[in-house]
């Protein structure tokens, strides 16, 4: 799964010239908290805050959210909570990086993915506005979103039996478009990242608590062996 991870410098390609003063970096992004995402709107990329917790349309009230930070590549065409936004709500998370914890002995240990030379990426999305229960409509409405995963690669493996789905740049196009319909090419694209494209470290355990936030949370550290 991916359950937490950071956004320190604002990807250039997405983040308007106008809006890059108030871009404030971020080492501990969590569920439930507002995320930086682009979708489509008029034909153009579009920067949204967005819930991270995808709420459906049809869910009774926003609690799902909490049980739907992500969604499995695999099943993503059959399971009804990510069906329809997989058609035609996709949308690209923005990251620069990634947490996972690795089991040992009776703790886990936290280790930092990213790219070579921290250089920023997207998560494959989905998004999806409630209106709130049936019957009880919101005044404003909430806007959503889950981060896809999928098998992890050989990188990841060492840590993790999962990983986000990172996309090629050369794919944001198609993935964006909520009229290209072929599920089949789309859903091909929702594989592990290139391990050779990647590293990871230990940090610490500041990083466990989600109101921590800062360069602490990144810091690398060094792993003691256990004896047997």
């Amino acid at each position: 799964m991916c359950g937490r991870y950071t956004l320190r410098t604002a990807p250039a390609e997405f983040w308007p010239a106008d809006q890059l003063a108030l871009f404030v970096p971020r080492y501990n992004i969590a569920p439930s908290q507002p995320v930086a995402a682009v979708r489509q709107h008029d034909g153009r990329p579009q920067l949204a805050q967005l819930r991270w917790g995808l709420i459906p349309s049809w869910s009774k009230d926003e609690k799902i959210g909490y049980r739907t930070i992500n969604a499995r590549a695999e099943s993503i065409t059959q399971k009804p909570a990510f069906r329809s936004a997989f058609q035609c709500r996709r949308c690209l998370i923005l990251a620069d990086g990634f947490y996972e914890w690795k089991p040992d002995g009776k703790k886990k240990q936290p280790y930092f993915i990213h790219l070579h030379k921290d250089r920023p990426f997207a998560f494959a999305g989905l998004w999806e506005r409630w209106l709130g229960p049936h019957g009880n409509r919101l005044q404003q409405p909430i806007e959503s979103c889950t981060i896809i995963t999928t098998v992890p690669n050989q990188l990841t493996s060492q840590v993790h039996d999962r990983m986000p789905v990172i996309l090629h740049p050369q794919d944001h196009a198609s993935w964006l478009d909520p009229e290209f319909e072929d599920l089949d090419r789309l859903q091909a694209l929702l594989k592990p990242f290139d391990a050779d494209a990647m590293e990871s470290y230990p940090v610490g355990s500041f990083v466990n608590k989600p109101s921590h936030d800062g360069a602490e949370c990144v810091t690398r550290v060094a792993v003691q062996k256990r004896l047997i």
